[in-house]
């Protein structure tokens, strides 16, 4: 199966979501930057859903920029992958660098992509987290542990398409997967898009605003007294 873009996956994948019974009803959409929100604005389109982003950096692995070998999310959230680590005789020490770069790039695009808005409410909520595609799944375990810190009250990963292995072992740290197809052995994503351009900042920026004049809802306000709790910091789970 191929997507024409990543407008056609967003479709599919909303498509998907409404047969199983999903509604904008409590629900926030959040996208993962930047190829994710394209897709997660067609899926918060279709539900009715308000939309907001969750920022991740991957960490690639030297010399193979296709590779994640981990992610740093917002609120210094760090995921490390060390059994591929392990296969490329890499250290956490040889990594300190990048996690360190990443964590300001990560500071840096909140602000870009936020634009001065307050993150949306997550606590009790339903969240479906959108990306454009799972391959080693750094990313992904870097924003669901984030999201985990804040308390969700449904926690829904939702991809177009996924490495199978990958998407198995993700399975269990939510409370639903949605996916419209697998396959084993995924390095590449952009090898399922006809179009897998990359998207540009003022594309995302673009998105959120066009969403919250058009299809937001109005947020439910935190419990009384409640302030967002404070993320997990340090290295995720091995």
């Amino acid at each position: 199966m191929y997507f024409q873009d990543r407008v056609d996956a967003g479709r599919r994948l909303a498509r998907r979501l409404l047969e199983r019974g999903y509604t904008g009803e409590h629900t926030l959409v959040m996208g993962l930057p930047r190829g994710g929100v394209p897709v997660a604005y067609e899926v918060a389109a279709a539900l009715g859903a308000p939309l907001d982003v969750c920022v991740v950096r991957k960490i690639c692995a030297p010399e193979y920029p296709e590779l994640g070998l981990g992610a740093v999310a917002e609120g210094g959230v760090v995921f490390l992958n060390r059994k591929l680590m392990d296969e490329m005789d890499l250290t956490e020490d040889d990594l300190r660098g990048a996690i360190h770069q990443k964590t300001a790039e990560v500071d840096t695009r909140v602000t870009c992509f936020r634009q001065g808005t307050a993150p949306s409410w997550v606590e009790g909520r339903r969240i479906i987290l959108v990306d454009d595609g799972i391959a080693t799944g750094a990313t992904v375990r870097a924003a669901l542990q984030a999201l985990r810190a804040r308390k969700p009250g449904r926690l829904i990963l939702a991809v177009p398409v996924a490495d199978t292995l990958t998407l198995n072992e993700l399975t269990p740290q939510v409370d639903d997967v949605v996916c419209v197809c697998s396959a084993l052995s995924m390095f590449a994503i952009g090898q399922w898009y006809l179009d897998f351009r990359q998207v540009p900042d003022e594309e995302v920026v673009e998105l959120l605003a066009l969403a919250r004049s058009t299809f937001e809802r109005s947020q439910p306000s935190p419990p009384t007294g409640s302030a967002h709790p404070e993320p997990s910091r340090g290295l995720g789970p091995e």
